[in-house]
């Protein structure tokens, strides 16, 4: 029975981080000498033109193989011995599989992968920064459409 309710409390608590790894805000991009404010990176759609593409690097982690990682890691340990040894192999499972989440992420995240930030003035004045795996054939100062976070030629 304590187990089991060991069992519920980390998927529940894995689930409330995880959930709280979801953000909502973006952080605005700041292109040199502009002194306009910044770009905003939410995606919506809208009409403008590109302002700048600038070639980043894709990778990095944000927790989230770690916290998967670790409640994985802690389900497998939870299995092993009795009393206090099946403490500690939980709390070790929970450890290990946090680092190898991460690691997986990371390597995951990390292929070396060219992404491309795209900065668009649109109609209405405001700024937003679109990041994706490709510029196709755009270019700076061609008209686009912006929908659902992807960039398209207008």
């Amino acid at each position: 029975m304590k187990s089991t309710q060991t069992i519920a409390a980390l998927l529940i608590a894995g689930t409330a981080v995880l959930s709280g790894c979801a953000s909502t805000t973006s952080t605005p991009y700041n292109n040199g000498g502009n002194n306009n404010g910044g770009y905003n990176t939410n995606a919506s759609s809208g009409y403008g033109t590109i302002d700048s593409i600038q070639v980043v690097r894709g990778g990095g982690t944000n927790g989230s193989g770690a916290v998967v990682g670790g409640l994985v890691g802690a389900l497998v340990g939870n299995q092993v011995g009795s009393g206090n040894g099946r403490t500690a192999a939980t709390i070790a499972g929970a450890v290990g599989g946090a680092a190898i989440g991460n690691n997986v992420e990371a390597n995951r995240n990390a292929n070396g992968q060219d992404m491309y930030q795209i900065n668009i003035r649109l109609d209405n004045g405001e700024y937003r920064g679109v990041t994706q795996d490709s510029v196709y054939d755009l270019r700076v100062g061609n008209r686009v459409r912006m929908v659902d976070g992807r960039v398209y030629r207008y």
